[in-house]
């Protein structure tokens, strides 16, 4: 078998190999959330969210959206520092991200099945 030919079944495999593939493949909601911060704000996301009176007095003092807390929760980063994992039933977590130019910190209680919006604070830059 020379060179030639072994391309030859070499590229027919591949090319069944990637059929397959998309046929399995194609249709799932695949996502690599690996990193503990990735984790947390996919965890958060697909949650019911609630927001406080405090934090919904923020978004009226601040004219803010409350659309905010979804970018913050796409884009933002969790302070495990501060945060307080170890309690159960529902975690505390800090979560900050940048909305308008203005640096925003939420505290967010993160139950089985909601996740309340506690607090929000601007930070400075």
């Amino acid at each position: 078998m020379n060179l030639i030919q072994r391309i030859g079944y070499f590229s027919v495999g591949l090319f069944f190999g990637i059929i397959i593939l998309i046929f399995f493949l194609g249709g799932k909601r695949t996502s690599c959330d690996y990193s503990p911060t990735a984790r947390v704000l996919k965890n958060i996301r697909i949650k019911d969210r609630v927001f406080s009176k405090e934090a919904m007095a923020f978004f009226e003092t601040h004219q803010l959206d409350t659309n905010a807390v979804s970018g913050i929760l796409n884009n933002g980063s969790v302070d495990f520092g501060k945060s307080k994992t170890y309690i159960d039933p529902c975690k505390i977590y800090y979560i900050s991200g940048e909305v308008n130019t203005k640096v925003l910190e939420l505290q967010i209680e993160n139950c089985d099945s909601i996740a309340t919006v506690q607090l929000v604070k601007m930070l400075e830059n």
